[in-house]
């Protein structure tokens, strides 16, 4: 009896542990994470041990063969490389399957666009499907992908719902639109303002909005609006009212800090003296000399700061050896 409740609860154990090494191979391949930084170690001592293609089939449906990659697919050049280590670790302890063949000659001959689906799963389940651009920097802008800080800030709002509940969000510089779109999805705002100033960054923001059935018509509480940092006025921040304030990766250059620490004295000044909104900047430090100049002109600006620490939940896959700090701004 003892023996068979040992065995028991291996089993059960093995069972949960596959479940999970399911779902991290899924959340990674749908965000395009380095394939390197994928469990493959498992998978080849589960080929060793079982002498059975069971999980790689499991992995292959949750991932190519999954609806959400038939409906906003990974770049086809990243599900090459995908399949073929797939293939590389199930001939090592057996034949491949046929799946996989399959699955492989479907996007042998993709075509290898600048733009790609990239899906962030959320714990509910569901997902945020964005079209990124391929190239880290494109039209001038860095605008057009997904970086860490909007990451982070997004898996803030998930441990932290209650700062967007029923409240009036306005978010600057919304890039691709990630965070908002989770915090949209989740958190229940009662109204939210997507803004950027790029041209090209706003149109890929609208249509990654709509990708995700946040239009305009569907939920008229959320808009899309250009947004100059330069030149926006008093008259419009305060048509905003908002209570939150977000942003993440917008400090990065030295050559706009000057212009965001404006605007942000501009939403603080808009604000009654009793109620100010609550300004959340998330920042990846990777050049801390800008960083600390950002903090230095806030101090000359009258606006205070303090780090919010504590861990987050890790939801979504990105490099988490990144310097990345979050900071609430008061008067």
């Amino acid at each position: 009896m003892e023996h068979s409740e040992k065995d028991q609860t291996a089993e059960d154990q093995r069972r949960v542990k596959k479940t999970d090494i399911l779902r991290s191979f899924q959340v990674s391949f749908f965000a395009m994470s380095r394939l390197a930084s994928l469990p493959w170690t498992f998978l080849e001592e589960d080929l060793r041990s079982n002498k059975s293609s069971e999980l790689v089939s499991d992995i292959l449906k949750q991932t190519c063969l999954h609806s959400l990659c038939r409906k906003f697919p990974p770049s086809g050049r990243y599900r090459r490389l995908f399949l073929s280590e797939l293939i590389r670790q199930e001939a090592a302890d057996g034949e491949p399957l046929d799946e996989l063949y399959d699955a492989l000659a479907e996007v042998v001959g993709a075509e290898d666009c600048t733009e790609c689906y990239k899906s962030y799963i959320l714990p509910c389940g569901d997902a945020v499907s964005l079209l990124e651009n391929v190239a880290l920097i494109s039209e001038g802008t860095t605008g057009l992908v997904t970086w860490e800080a909007a990451l982070y800030l997004a898996e803030w709002a998930l441990d932290h719902q209650q700062t967007f509940l029923g409240r009036t969000v306005l978010e600057l510089g919304s890039g691709v639109g990630l965070t908002g779109i989770t915090i949209c999805r989740s958190c229940s705002p009662n109204r939210f303002i997507f803004s950027d100033c790029h041209t090209t960054v706003l149109q890929k923001l609208r249509d990654n909005v709509q990708l995700n059935g946040l239009t305009e018509q569907l939920c008229p509480a959320v808009r899309v609006e250009q947004l100059d940092w330069t030149t926006v006025t008093e008259e419009q921040i305060k048509r905003v009212r908002a209570d939150t304030v977000i942003a993440a990766d917008v400090v990065y250059d030295p050559d706009i800090i000057e212009s965001l620490v404006k605007l942000l004295s501009k939403i603080m000044r808009c604000s009654s003296a009793e109620v100010l909104p609550e300004i959340l900047i998330c920042s990846t430090i990777r050049n801390p000399e800008t960083y600390s100049g950002f903090k230095q002109q806030l101090e000359k600006a009258g606006i205070g700061h303090r780090v919010i620490t504590g861990p987050v939940s890790h939801v979504f896959p990105y490099n988490r050896i990144s310097s990345i700090e979050m900071i609430k701004l008061y008067r």
